[in-house]
């Protein structure tokens, strides 16, 4: 009697970055609370079972998720050309913008697997050199780096998340005037500003704090 033949097609083998693009589309679809393991799943055309072949849980997902998205930023040192420091730090920290602000819904992500990105790492290491050669010492340039990374990431979460523009600048507007004179006051003044003008403001005043 014939062997029948195995007509099932066999199971695909999916690189991490293939994970890692089918969890992030779910993200910048669903938002966060929308990622599990099921949703990636139906993103990749396989069932739940099949995608424990790949990760352990959800937590894999999200340390993915968060290479995919850090390892995109550019760490290319800037030329010298690019101008002094400050110009070569303000360029990384907007690559870190650009790169991470494509992607919102993944901001919480990023503090808390930041460590295991070799891609934030790359960046890091690019920016420590640049500080180095601004004259900052090693103690200097470790807390210089975490307060750029902190407000590179917390940043662009407010310029997303609850950005000059939306309604909790309105109602701040609209308090008693004569309870919160500065408040009211503030939130007037910040219609007018652009998320450029925020961001890039906000960072000439925390690289004042480092200057030569």
């Amino acid at each position: 009697m014939p062997y029948a033949v195995n007509t099932m097609p066999r199971p695909r083998s999916l690189t991490p970055d293939q994970l890692a693009a089918a969890a992030l589309a779910v993200i910048d679809r669903e938002g966060l609370p929308g990622l599990s393991m099921r949703a990636v799943a139906v993103e990749l055309g396989i069932s739940t079972m099949a995608l424990y072949r790949y990760v352990q849980d959800r937590g894999e997902l999200e340390a993915l998720v968060v290479e995919l998205v850090l390892g995109a930023v550019d760490s290319t040192p800037p030329p010298l050309t690019a101008g002094p420091w400050r110009a070569r730090v303000t360029l990384l920290v907007d690559r870190m913008r650009d790169t991470v602000g494509a992607h919102p819904a993944v901001l919480p992500l990023t503090m808390s697997h930041r460590h295991r990105s070799l891609g934030v790492m790359r960046w890091g290491e690019t920016v420590l050199g640049v500080l180095r050669e601004a004259g900052l010492g090693p103690e200097e340039q470790i807390i210089a780096l975490r307060a750029l990374l902190a407000y590179a990431i917390g940043a662009v979460q407010q310029e997303h998340l609850g950005a000059l523009s939306g309604a909790g600048t309105a109602a701040i507007a609209e308090l008693p005037a004569q309870e919160f004179p500065y408040l009211t006051e503030a939130a007037l003044g910040a219609r007018h500003l652009t998320p450029d003008r925020e961001f890039h403001g906000g960072l000439a005043l925390l690289l004042d704090g480092m200057g030569r």
